[in-house]
């Protein structure tokens, strides 16, 4: 185990928030603290409290870099399709849905509501944001391109995303029935469901 003495700067705030994730997964928030985070990466009881005031600041964390994550790669996704809206709206939809297979535990702390007084932590607020409106530059293009209906930009999004949301967390929980996972891939399953929303179908 590393001590805390070869950690270089940032290295144990990612650590510390590694740890974290693993915690919450496996035992739930009830047995997080940052005292069991501390002895998990290695390091003095007090260590932690360099980064985190609390164990709330430290799910904060793990949800702004989640968030950040999530959207680095979303706007990676938008440069690359923003001129084939054709491909955009499946597209980005598919990264969200990858990104919750690769990086399931945060996915789950990131919108598990675990989060109190979510506002006390302005970075997290401007990250949350930024990955929604990068939902409504989607569903704009899509607008206009006729492949969405015309209609309220952000509530439009809320509802798209809800469905591709609602879909990754059936599959996530176990939820969605072994007959239709054998017999449709996730991504043909996503884009049936994109298509419920479209005026054209989309492929």
């Amino acid at each position: 185990m590393e001590n805390k003495n070869t950690y270089h700067h940032g290295n144990l705030k990612n650590a510390l928030i590694s740890a974290g994730v693993e915690i919450l997964a496996r035992e739930g928030v009830g047995a997080l603290s940052l005292r069991k985070v501390a002895k998990k990466v290695g390091v003095s009881h007090s260590a932690p409290y360099a980064h985190f005031k609390d164990k709330q600041a430290l799910i904060a964390a793990i949800s702004i870099e989640g968030f950040k994550k999530l959207l680095a790669e979303l706007q990676n996704t938008f440069e690359k399709y923003r001129a084939n809206p054709d491909r955009l709206l499946l597209e980005t939809a598919w990264v969200y849905f990858e990104f919750a297979l690769q990086e399931k535990d945060t996915f789950k702390v990131m919108f598990s509501g675990i989060l109190e007084k979510e506002k006390n932590y302005p970075d997290l607020v401007d990250v949350v944001q930024q990955t929604f409106q990068m939902v409504v530059n989607v569903v704009s293009i899509c607008q206009l391109n006729g492949i969405l209906r015309a209609a309220d930009a952000d509530l439009t999004s809320v509802v798209v995303w809800s469905q591709i949301h609602g879909l990754i967390s059936l599959y996530l929980e176990g939820q969605i029935s072994h007959t239709i996972l054998d017999n449709y891939e996730l991504r043909k399953i996503l884009l049936y469901a994109l298509n419920q929303f479209t005026l054209v179908p989309i492929q």
